[in-house]
């Protein structure tokens, strides 16, 4: 079969043949695969630079953690992978499926799943947010960042506040429910002043944060109290776009009821991904399917996966292959 194969991790994917997968047990079923995202965690795994990366395979490994496939019964589906899914065949786990509304598209099912684990499962078991509350999502203008405007609102958010550096964006997320945008190219002062004086007209419940880094540190210090009574704030990361390390001052973590996590694999509980597959992920391909729910994405077919695979898509876009 064709599929998309690293032979050396940090090089590019090679469109290439590979052994299709065969079926080690009752709990495994092959798809027939349709549409797979290259997601960031893909990216990761593939270059060897995320934490979930296995040792080097001197055969290969197909890249893809999940997809859009078809069962051998016809049923539509989208799937975790046992295999590689950037291929025309993979295994997947009879466990880990989800039966997809039939008015949805094979690509933009594809889209979602990745952005929905990395904003639902952050803003409903680690900040376990509620109906009226106020949510800042640091590094909003990105894919997962849409995504988690959209579901924080169909969760009950009353206020949404995002900060981004692609300030051409700001308006199209305004139509997504957000309520207030702040630059991340304005000067670090400037920030503060401005997420300062938001904070204290409406206290901030819930921080999402895909970038860390320098963004974060400043969040932090907008958060830290004087000595009198806070807000609590639950603080999660979910991404370290902006860089792995950050200063945290021990005076902020006293001076105010801060609670911070962080959301990713490994983090979520079993009970938790049960639910990702049988409540949150039925729900977000439903609302898609009833255009209640929007994305954005482009398409590249798996022939061209080594000259596509590092591009830059505009505007928090993603990138589908179609196999």
């Amino acid at each position: 079969m064709k599929a998309a194969v690293v032979y050396k991790k940090g090089e590019l994917p090679k469109y290439a043949e590979f052994a299709e997968p065969i079926s080690s047990n009752e709990n495994e079923v092959l798809v027939s695969v349709k549409a797979v995202a290259i997601t960031n965690l893909d990216k990761g795994i593939a270059s060897g630079d995320h934490y979930s990366s296995e040792e080097e395979n001197q055969n290969g490994f197909i890249v893809g953690s999940d997809g859009i496939g078809v069962l051998e019964n016809g049923t539509r589906v989208y799937a975790r992978g046992i295999s590689g899914t950037m291929a025309e065949k993979a295994l997947v786990e009879k466990n880990r499926m989800v039966v997809l509304p039939n008015e949805i598209d094979d690509a933009i099912a594809a889209s979602m799943p990745n952005a929905v684990a990395g904003s639902a499962m952050a803003l409903r078991f680690r900040a376990g947010i509620k109906h009226g509350e106020t949510v800042l999502i640091n590094g909003a203008t990105g894919f997962t960042g849409q995504m988690a405007i959209q579901i924080a609102k169909h969760y009950g958010a009353k206020k949404i506040i995002v900060t981004g550096r692609n300030e051409k964006v700001f308006e199209s997320l305004k139509e997504l429910g957000v309520d207030v945008t702040i630059s991340l190219k304005q000067d670090d002062a400037s920030f503060i002043s401005q997420l300062k004086e938001i904070h204290q007209e409406t206290p901030i419940d819930i921080v999402i944060d895909y970038l860390w880094g320098h963004s974060a540190e400043l969040i932090f210090s907008v958060l830290k109290g004087n000595g009198k009574f806070t807000n609590k704030t639950r603080y999660v990361s979910v991404g370290s776009m902006s860089g792995d390390n950050i200063q945290l001052s021990a005076q902020i973590l006293r001076s105010v009821d801060l609670q911070l996590s962080g959301s990713g694999l490994g983090s979520w509980t079993r009970d938790e991904v049960k639910l990702l597959f049988s409540e949150i992920l039925p729900e977000m391909f439903l609302l898609a399917s009833q255009n209640k729910l929007k994305v954005n994405i482009e398409t590249v077919n798996l022939i061209n996966i080594e000259e596509k695979w590092d591009t830059e898509v505009a505007d928090g876009k993603r990138l589908v292959v179609l196999i």
